[in-house]
């Protein structure tokens, strides 16, 4: 995908502020139904389709958490929007032999998807004299496409996390199912919820585990709506900037 200019004759920075008014909306009127306040939802802006200028134009709108999937893509747009310092999020699959310059970037971690992957994220952690926050990304649907631990592969893992220095494992983070069943996306997202409050009865005091990163752009308010804190949104902010012809 590339970004095209803004339809309906608004500039790029226009269209940009006015889907993310539309997008805080709708996270307010979600967290309502769920009896939340919009303030209690962390909006993560995912770059992955737009360029460094179009994330740029995000963050002078006001949206100051970025996230990518690829870490290559992390590394090249923290360089181009150091001087804004946005907070970043990887919410891609980390490779070991990219943990040490995306730590660089200081981004909360949505994947962390293993044992292994914790603990070289806390070694390297260390050597750069850092804590990294992170998430543990959770294969809820049980796709076997998909990364993530198996729900019941946590509890037994939860004292070994807890011991790794220089980590904090702050939640849970899942994506749904890809066929588009809104009951099912529904039905994950609980369960989801359901784990964490089960596992945060059981964490050692070193793991808060008080974060859900769950919901992108067609799925975000039935995501807040069963509890997440975080919403990872893309297209619906850069609607009518994406051209998605081949």
């Amino acid at each position: 995908m590339s970004t095209s200019p803004a339809s309906s004759g608004q500039s790029p920075a226009a269209r940009i502020r006015a889907n993310l008014a539309d997008v805080r909306e709708r996270i307010a009127a979600a967290a309502a139904r769920s009896g939340r306040s919009a303030g209690a939802i962390r909006l993560v802006g995912v770059t992955k389709y737009v360029d460094s200028a179009a994330a740029r134009l995000l963050v002078e709108a006001g949206l100051t958490d970025l996230g990518e999937s690829r870490p290559q893509e992390l590394w090249s747009k923290a360089a181009a929007l150091i001087d804004l310092a946005p907070t970043w999020h990887l919410i891609g699959h980390l490779q070991s032999n990219k943990v040490r310059r995306t730590l660089q970037t200081q981004p909360l971690i949505h994947s962390a998807d293993s044992p292994k992957i914790l603990e070289n994220i806390s070694r390297e952690a260390q050597l750069l004299g850092l804590t990294s926050e992170l998430l543990l990304e959770v294969n809820i649907s049980g796709d076997r496409a998909k990364h993530g631990l198996a729900p019941g592969a946590i509890e037994p893992l939860l004292p070994r996390f807890a011991s790794l220095p220089n980590i904090t494992v702050s939640g849970l983070m899942t994506m749904a199912a890809r066929e588009g069943d809104p009951d099912r996306t529904r039905r994950e997202f609980a369960a989801l919820r359901e784990l964490r409050d089960r596992l945060a009865a059981l964490c050692p005091p070193e793991i808060p585990l008080h974060e859900l990163s769950m919901g992108m752009s067609g799925d975000y308010e039935v995501a807040i709506e069963e509890g997440a804190t975080i919403v990872r949104v893309g297209s619906a902010l850069f609607e009518g900037l994406i051209d998605e012809s081949p």
